[in-house]
């Protein structure tokens, strides 16, 4: 199922993404990429979700796939049809959030996908409502997204009690 996703994340980006102009959203890619690293590796022994496959072997490899391929058409797609005039763009949020949500869904249906530590679909949406407007914000604010997505990150990781443990040591 994550390799469909991926398959029809690149068909997508060929048909109706702005991919020529990639360049143009390069660091939101890179924004959005670094914010699922971020989370796999500050949630590494307390995942909230595990991705599920029949193919790809294990949740990392998984987490790669949607990292580099599906996120990056993601922001192309979602970032290259951004219209003008709030309500379109309100429409526009909203109807990626439920393309996400909706294929959320079908996920944990199929069992491709698995909750874990009180993670649920509906915090999932939550994070869609988040997720989404930040990646515009990113175009525009840059230090202003990752300031939100910093304050995001921390609520998320002390609400569902994530350990995280830093250490430095003297080699």
């Amino acid at each position: 199922m994550h390799i469909f996703t991926a398959i029809i994340s690149i068909i997508a980006v060929f048909i109706w993404g702005d991919w020529r102009n990639w360049k143009t959203y390069h660091s939101t890619i890179l924004f959005f990429a670094l914010g699922n690293l971020l989370y796999n590796f500050l949630t590494a022994n307390h995942i909230l979700w595990r991705l599920q496959g029949n193919v790809v072997p294990n949740h990392s490899l998984t987490e790669m796939l949607y990292t580099f391929v599906i996120f990056p058409a993601t922001a192309i797609l979602f970032l290259g049809n951004y219209p003008n005039g709030i309500l379109k763009q309100l429409l526009h949020t909203l109807q990626w959030i439920a393309i996400y949500g909706i294929w959320e869904f079908v996920y944990t249906k199929t069992g491709h996908i698995e909750y874990q530590h009180g993670w649920s679909l509906s915090w999932s949406i939550f994070v869609l409502f988040i997720m989404f407007p930040l990646l515009r914000l990113h175009v525009n604010r840059p230090l202003l997204a990752y300031l939100l997505y910093a304050v995001a990150s921390v609520f998320l990781l002390w609400w569902f009690e994530i350990p995280v443990h830093i250490s430095i040591e003297d080699r």
